[in-house]
Formats: structure tokens, sequence, C-alpha cells
């Protein structure tokens, strides 16, 4: 589809026929204390979406500025959308729903992002991408390159799960750990990339990738036979998942096939939450350091706090903050009670619903159409549950033993 990319702070335009990522001069209105500026918008052609109207079915597809090639090497999306008997009665939220994007290839919501990223490289006549990740949006990157035959550079802080920095060196990334955060990795990564080119995926610094996150909201619209939710809770770090959720239900808006966007409610841990401080607060500030059990939110310096920010208010939604015992909390019922295997960073969006749970209610009802954004694995990082679960001492192998160990433990 035809497109331009347009800076979400001043509204110039852009051709696409580079790679572009920045607004130069609002990027270079950036403190250093505040959010980043100068955020590159997709404007798709509003006349070639409101063709698509005129379909009995829409997908992704049809809503992105790249074309996919050969989707079936990197299968991404069509996730399952899965309800809980258990918690919707538990809550009493009767329409209760979860995005499960743990079965994407590399089990998690990355992949949608990643995907397009290959897409824009292989159309642009790039094979080298380079990033920074705390290990999801790398190992789908990884993954992607893989099937695609790309060249991966992954930039990572040397804290990051070890599960994930694996999946990523399996792929045949090269996994490069750096002594520092995930800002510095991130920061580290543009540089490499602009003296030593090749394609940025970085989460909003590249707009495409929340070009790409945008198609769970097409998927949503069509898994719900063409409604939407009235909300979606989703996890929120660097706010770019937020910002990908929201451009899907505009760009659903502006093809005329929807009248409203739902209410979205960015839930983020308690200490990694610059982007709710600034929807609550109306001030933009970094964070000094971010710390947080959910590897994948833990950003002080979030690249898209503002569009995050804007899709907040544009959606009427809100913004949540739990603690860590909360995710964990959140982590073991949403395996126990509804057989759903989350790593932390997923957790944390049950964790927000739990939290509002009778402002649910209060403000939208007990009917209301609820979707959780469920967007990680819990293999992603097994070590999270250390110390939530541990495995019993063995038992001789005699039936006496066995029925005392069942009886204490039942």
């Amino acid at each position: 589809m035809d497109f331009t990319y347009i800076c979400s702070d001043c509204g110039k335009e852009f051709d696409n026929s580079e790679i572009v990522y920045r607004c130069p001069v609002c990027a270079e209105s950036t403190t250093g204390m505040n959010f980043q500026s100068g955020n590159l918008i997709v404007q798709l052609d509003k006349k070639q979406l409101q063709e698509l109207k005129k379909l009995a079915h829409v997908s992704a597809f049809d809503f992105f500025p790249f074309t996919v090639p050969t989707p079936s090497a990197y299968p991404v999306g069509n996730t399952p959308l899965v309800q809980s008997p258990g918690l919707s009665e538990l809550y009493n939220l009767k329409n209760l729903r979860f995005k499960v994007e743990g079965t994407n290839p590399s089990g998690s919501f990355k992949d949608r992002a990643s995907q397009l990223v290959a897409a824009q490289a292989l159309t642009m006549g790039e094979k080298k991408i380079v990033l920074a990740s705390t290990g999801n949006a790398g190992s789908a990157m990884a993954c992607a390159g893989a099937a695609y035959g790309l060249d991966i550079i992954l930039f990572v802080p040397e804290t990051a799960p070890v599960n994930k920095l694996m999946q990523s060196l399996i792929y045949g990334a090269c996994v490069v750990p750096i002594k520092g955060t995930y800002d510095e990795a991130f920061a580290l990564s543009i540089e490499y990339s602009e003296k030593f080119g090749g394609i940025n995926r970085n989460t909003a610094y590249n707009p495409i990738t929340i070009e790409g996150k945008k198609s769970v909201s097409i998927e949503l619209f069509e898994q719900l036979g063409r409604k939407i939710p009235d909300a979606v809770y989703i996890p929120v770090g660097d706010g770019v998942i937020l910002s990908g959720v929201y451009k899907g239900f505009t760009d659903l808006q502006r093809a005329g096939l929807i009248t409203h966007i739902p209410k979205l409610i960015c839930v983020q841990a308690e200490g990694s939450a610059a982007i709710s401080n600034a929807f609550n607060t109306g001030e933009e500030k970094l964070l000094n350091s971010a710390e947080t059990m959910a590897d994948s939110i833990s950003v002080a310096s979030p690249a898209a706090g503002r569009l995050a920010v804007t899709a907040l208010r544009g959606s009427q939604g809100w913004a949540t903050i739990v603690t860590d015992q909360e995710i964990s909390d959140a982590q073991l019922e949403l395996a126990k009670q509804a057989g759903l295997f989350a790593e932390p960073a997923a957790a944390a969006a049950w964790a927000g619903v739990r939290a509002d749970a009778e402002k649910i209610k209060d403000i939208l009802g007990s009917d209301t159409e609820i979707t959780v954004l469920l967007t990680g694995t819990g293999f992603k990082d097994m070590a999270a549950f250390n110390k939530i679960v541990s495995l019993p001492n063995a038992i001789e192998p005699l039936l006496q033993d066995a029925a005392d160990f069942i009886l204490k433990n039942k």
C-alpha cells in the first residue's frame, strides 16, 4: 500500500523511497531529560485504505506498507484468542479473552514487528539488520533473519535472561552482550548502524516496528466477528506495543471498518513506569533507572513514550501500575487457573486486570469485552519461576511413600 512517513510532532512528511527513522529537526529538540521527540508514523493512502471496506474479510497484510514475501516461511500472527471460564467467573468478567502471542514463531509478540522489518530490508535491498533488545525483540529478529537469509547483529545487556540470548544464538544472530543497560545497548546499536550500515530495527526508532505490531488489532477485529473489544490490556515498557495497537485501530477507523477505538490500558511495573507517570501527571520525565523482574518491560527511557501517551488519551484509556509481587501472583494464577504459561512481562497485563477488576465493572460493566495481550511464553524466562515454585525432593519408589507425599502436597 502507498504511504508516507509523518513526524508525530511537527507533521512534516518524508518520502518512503529511502530508509528514515526520526524527524531530524524534532529529534534534535530532545533534551535527554524528557521523552524522545520526532517519532515518525506511517501514513497509509486513505483512498486505498477505504477500498478495504469492500472486502468481506481483511488481514494484516492488507494494511502493511511493505509486501511480506513468502509469509509461510515465517508464519507470524493468527494467534489464539483464548477464554478462561474459571477466571471469568472468579473476577465476574463475563467476556474476558486472552490473545496468546507465545504461539508466534519465536514465542513472543515481537515477531510481528520483525516480520515487517524483514520485509522492509528485502524491499530496500539490505541484508543486515541491527538492533538492541533485552531478549524478545532480538530472538524474534534472529528467527526472521534465519527464515529470510538476513544477517542479524544484536546488542543486549548481559543481564538479559539466558533463555532468550541462547535462542538468538541458536538462530544464528551475532549476539553482542554489553556491560550496561538496555538503554545503553539501544544507543550503541544506533551508533553502530550509522557507521557500519544496515537497517536498524530498534523499536520506535524504526517506524516500521509500530506498523508490524498493529497487526494484532486487525486480527482482533476479524476474530471477534468484525467487532472490537471494549478495552485492551497491554503490558508496556518502551510504549511501542501500545502505540502499535492504537495504530491498528486507527487504521481500521480510517478505512471505515470501525467507528471508534477501544480503551487501551497501559500496564507497567512499579519500577518501570515512566509512561504511566507521564500520563497521570502530564510530565514526560525519564527514569534514573528501571528495576523490575519483567525484563521485557524494564525501560527507563521509553523510545515511544510520547506516542504511547497520545494513544492512551486518544483511546480514552488509562494507566495501571503493578508491583513485581502482583506480576508473580498473576503469572502463577494464569498457569494454575487457565493453563496459560506467560513470561513476567506478559503476566503484567493480567496483573493490571486483577488490580482494576472493580474499576472495570464500575466504569464499563461486567459484560464488557476485555482482551488481555499475553505477549510472550513463559519458556522465555524460566528463571523467573524460581521464586514462585520449586521442585520437591524425590521419594523412594514405594506406594505408601507416594500416597503420603500426595496427601501432604495436594
